[in-house]
């Protein structure tokens, strides 16, 4: 059997970082990939995918079908299948893994799908919701740092002053299909090349931090419009933020943190040494849990023994333990962020801070050999769709 796995986005993100690790996990299991990647996306070589993983670029869902290998295949999308690939066909089982929750969406865009698989319950209870195939089992994720650039120190909170290879570097990401995106990033390079590069040096006090993308789904803008006024008062407590952005996200983002002092926001942009940014905070903070699918940041960020402040709703409830791998609070649109206040004064007097390594329980549903276990009945299933009689029965019904 062989699968044939489809991302065409142009960024990177945590949708690919999962498909290089269930590249991987696939592998382990005997199953070759051919995965159909857009030319623009630059970052597969950094991945560590596996030798009988055979990447093609494709510039246009239009231009797929050519690449279909003959037999019996699974397709395999990294969201819904492009439209193209939709249509009943011999020999093919279409399958898509959901890395968004549908609620609040519409979930027509899975529809003419023989399977769903979803990465989180949260994501799972939206599609079962919605009537459609989903596989009862949701994959999770893997904290996968070993096969990504600049994985940095060994071991949990290094104590190093900074960590090796993290300088101050864009906070856009430019989305080149908008006029405007293309000029300000041709013009950036301009700027940056007379900007200052600081080394990132770790802040003497409580430090919070963000790192991800900072897109839409994350609604940053919207959760520091309540927390920004919270963390006013304790200039102590220091934000560190890496990761990029469009335009709009890290313009909404300034304006919600405008009320802090300068030097108590840093945006460092987009990094490659990951693991050596969650040593050096004291939590990772996450978004708003709503649009959120799983957050691969919350589980990568336990896995180097840094714990996690999360609002207290799915899908973040499947992956922090509250007050063993990180504290969960109220979410701040219902009181205005008076539970993380409570929180914050908490952490400031003294209270414990988690140790996210000592849940080993915990880090084992996310890790690899948990995931590779996760598909063998997938893998297992695929194999009995596409037998020959029970495609004959598929296309009978």
């Amino acid at each position: 059997m062989r699968c044939l796995q489809i991302n065409l986005q142009r960024h990177f993100g945590g949708g690919e970082v999962y498909t290089g690790f269930l590249c991987r996990a696939l592998s382990q299991l005997g199953v070759p990939t051919r995965l159909l990647v857009h030319p623009r996306a630059e970052f597969w070589d950094r991945l560590g995918l596996p030798a009988d993983t055979e990447r093609i670029a494709v510039a246009d869902p239009a231009d797929l079908r050519p690449h279909l290998p003959a037999g019996p295949l699974w397709l395999l999308a990294h969201g819904p299948l492009p439209v193209e690939l939709r249509a009943p066909m011999p020999d093919r089982l279409r399958t898509a893994i959901a890395h968004m929750p549908v609620q609040g969406r519409d979930p027509a865009a899975f529809a003419n799908h023989d399977r769903i698989y979803a990465v989180s319950g949260w994501v799972r209870d939206g599609l079962k919701a919605a009537g459609l195939p989903v596989w009862e089992q949701a994959f999770y994720g893997v904290a996968d740092l070993a096969s990504r650039a600049g994985n940095g120190d060994a071991g949990p909170r290094s104590g190093l002053p900074g960590a090796p290879g993290i300088r101050r570097a864009s906070r856009y990401d430019w989305d080149q299909r908008k006029g405007r995106d293309r000029l300000l990033g041709w013009l950036e390079p301009l700027s940056e090349a007379v900007c200052t590069h600081p080394a990132f040096e770790r802040h003497p006090d409580l430090s919070f931090g963000i790192v991800s993308r900072l897109t839409p789904i994350k609604q940053f803008p919207l959760l520091f419009a309540h927390l920004a006024p919270v963390l006013l008062p304790h200039q102590e407590v220091n934000l560190e933020i890496f990761g990029s952005g469009g335009y709009a996200s890290v313009r909404d983002l300034g304006r919600a943190l405008a009320a802090l002092p300068a030097g108590q926001v840093r945006f460092w942009g987009q990094q490659g040494n990951v693991a050596g940014i969650y040593r050096q905070l004291d939590y990772l903070l996450s978004g708003l849990p709503e649009k959120e699918a799983l957050g691969l940041n919350i589980i990568e960020a336990q896995a180097c023994g840094t714990p996690v402040i999360a609002v207290n709703a799915p899908p973040f409830t499947e992956t922090v333990l509250d007050g063993e791998t990180g504290f969960l609070y109220r979410d701040p649109r219902q009181d205005d962020g008076a539970d993380f206040g409570r929180l914050l004064k908490q952490l400031l007097a003294g209270r414990a801070r988690p140790r996210p390594e000592l849940a080993q329980a915990h880090l084992a549903r996310f890790s690899f050999d948990a995931l590779v276990e996760r598909l063998r009945p997938v893998v297992a299933d695929a194999a009995d769709a596409l037998n020959p009689r029970a495609m004959q029965a598929r296309t009978a019904a």
